[in-house]
């Protein structure tokens, strides 16, 4: 015999719980199922531990998709700050770090407790783990064949992720469903995920390793430009940081970043200056605004001695040297992919997705939400943003 539900959820993830909380809590007989031993793993090592739950300037600007337009309903219907209410009606205590990301001042556990206590509220039924076998269109719904027996129900939900950070579970589920029901997909990537170099000419580097700044990072043509003023880690492999995070969505095969690495300071104007000014040597004057361990290693690549005295140093070589630094242009060989992927970029096409509910247009009853869908957010709290409105956006619709 088949148990029968109003709606059956696949993957118990961010937007997943979200679409069982609310749907339960408006009295549909919801079944939430997932194939993983630990609830939310995803949710749990995100934020360094502490689960960046949200961005309060979240925007469409800040999501890429092929359908650009598509994010705006659901992410107006439930904004940070109706997740901010949320968050505070659970006790759960959050700061605000850098640039409107909100954290949890304990622990990822908190926002996980949360969800639970919500989904408990709306009598939603666990199915975990348990692995899905197969799922097949029926006159009045869907069946779900499951490892533990078939369940049946007229609405099935789709938010079992992209393919970021297999180890925790990471599968091509909603890929393989949305081919067998003819719903379109847009290529997957990796992003928000470090860039690697080639081995040999990233040599000169190496010893850069573990160095962070400020930097201005900018890739891709006009109209599908990306630019961020963020962090940058300089890597054994390559760079990392969320400088680097940000722009991997951005670039793609063959293309260059642009890496503006004293974004406050012009620094041809500045060296041309100093040459009227005290006689410092380059290494002394650059470790005034970079790390020295930094400077050092800058000059000693572009050919130059830290020791060298800067009026004794034709104007050439010292515009030579401001322009690498002020816009050091450099192409990445690969980056480490989904292993260390934070989120995967395109998924479902959102044009074979209705804007306010997230079904498919043609197939009446299934539903595509979160990291399967393409809708990719900027780092720092925007995806579990998108996962919770498109999450409440299913949910609201059943």
């Amino acid at each position: 015999m088949s148990e029968q539900f109003d709606v059956a959820i696949i993957g118990a993830g961010a937007a997943g719980m979200m679409c069982a909380a609310v749907a339960g809590q408006r009295g549909k007989r919801v079944v939430l199922i997932d194939h993983a031993e630990k609830l939310a793993e995803k949710i749990r090592i995100s934020g360094g531990g502490r689960c960046n739950f949200t961005n309060i300037n979240v925007g469409p600007q800040n999501f890429l998709s092929q359908n650009p337009h598509f994010c705006k309903s659901a992410l107006s219907r439930y904004t940070p700050q109706d997740f901010i209410a949320l968050v505070k009606r659970h006790g759960i205590a959050f700061h605000e770090k850098h640039k409107g990301q909100l954290f949890c001042d304990r622990s990822a556990e908190d926002i996980i407790a949360m969800l639970k206590a919500e989904c408990d509220a709306g009598h939603v039924q666990w199915r975990m783990p348990v692995s899905v076998k197969s799922v097949s269109k029926l006159a009045d719904g869907f069946s779900v064949k499951t490892a533990h027996g078939d369940i049946s129900s007229s609405a099935l939900v789709i938010a079992t992720g992209g393919l970021s950070i297999p180890k925790i579970g990471a599968t091509d589920f909603a890929y393989r469903i949305a081919k067998q029901f003819d719903v379109p997909l847009v290529e997957t990537r990796p992003a928000l995920v470090p860039l690697t170099f080639d081995e040999v000419g990233w040599q000169s580097f190496i010893p850069m390793a573990g160095i962070s700044l400020e930097v201005d990072v900018t890739c891709g043509e006009k109209k599908t430009r990306g630019e961020f003023r963020e962090d940058l880690l300089f890597t054994h492999r390559g760079l990392s940081g969320p400088a680097v995070l940000q722009i991997s969505s951005f670039w793609r095969e063959g293309a260059a970043l642009t890496l503006n690495l004293l974004p406050a300071l012009d620094v041809v104007e500045a060296l041309i200056d100093e040459k009227q000014a005290i006689r410092k040597n380059l290494g002394n004057w650059l470790s005034q605004f970079l790390p020295t361990r930094l400077a050092e290693s800058w000059l000693q690549s572009q050919g130059l001695s830290p020791d060298a005295r800067i009026p004794e140093l034709p104007d050439k070589q010292l515009r030579r040297l401001g322009e690498s630094l002020n816009r050091w242009s450099l192409k990445p060989q690969g980056s480490e992919g989904y292993r260390k992927a934070e989120v995967t970029l395109g998924g479902v096409d959102t044009r074979a997705l209705s804007q306010q509910t997230l079904m498919a247009n043609k197939v009446p009853g299934l539903y595509f939400i979160g990291e399967s869908v393409d809708v990719t957010g900027w780092l720092g709290g925007y995806n579990f943003q998108w996962a919770w409105a498109s999450g409440v956006a299913a949910g609201l619709s059943f």
